[in-house]
């Protein structure tokens, strides 16, 4: 049984690195944030933005959606999104992945933190990540947080702290070969 244990135990700290040859769309620094809630409350002198009901936020190809939302937009002009769900409705974040290939990442949460300047993507809280090609499903990951940096292309799936290996699966993946998935771009 020691055996198995130190196994599971493995895993539930599961971290993968990828190496697809897409990247997040560049263009999307460039266009404008495009904003829907049932209420907005905008800071121009500190460039925050603080957002309360059915939340749409569109930037390029960027969608994040959610019931309550903070955003921070440093003097680069990147953004800093924290998104929550309810547990009725949770958090949902897409983008397109740069390339001719029609890949999106898409992930959902009951809360999305997305750091546009690093592409560092956080899922926390019965988080799934998928990666999809031509509405394909590639990857995709369970856990209670997921991790992924698109700048240096992995994904880390973590379960929550108090986590007991009597709880599995705590994280789990479904990987499709990269030989493949970059064959059919």
């Amino acid at each position: 049984m020691r055996p198995l244990r130190n196994i599971v135990l493995g895993l539930t700290g599961l971290s993968i690195f990828i190496m697809p040859l897409a990247h997040a769309e560049k263009a999307d620094q460039d266009k404008p944030l495009i904003l829907e809630a049932e209420k907005v409350s905008v800071n121009d002198v500190q460039q925050t933005y603080e957002l309360n009901g059915q939340i749409l936020l569109i930037k390029g190809t960027i969608v994040v959606t959610g019931e309550q939302g903070n955003i921070k937009v440093d003097p680069e002009g990147y953004e800093y999104v924290d998104m929550k769900g309810t547990p009725e409705e949770v958090a949902s974040f897409r983008q397109k992945r740069e390339g001719p290939a029609d890949e999106f990442m898409q992930g959902r949460a009951t809360n999305i933190n997305y750091n546009a300047k690093t592409e560092f993507l956080t899922l926390t809280g019965d988080a799934s990540l998928k990666r999809l090609l031509n509405m394909q499903m590639l990857d995709q990951l369970r856990g209670w947080k997921i991790e992924y940096d698109d700048i240096k292309q992995y994904y880390r799936v973590s379960p929550p702290t108090d986590a007991k290996v009597d709880d599995l699966p705590l994280a789990r993946a479904i990987l499709s070969p990269r030989r493949k998935a970059t064959l059919e771009k």
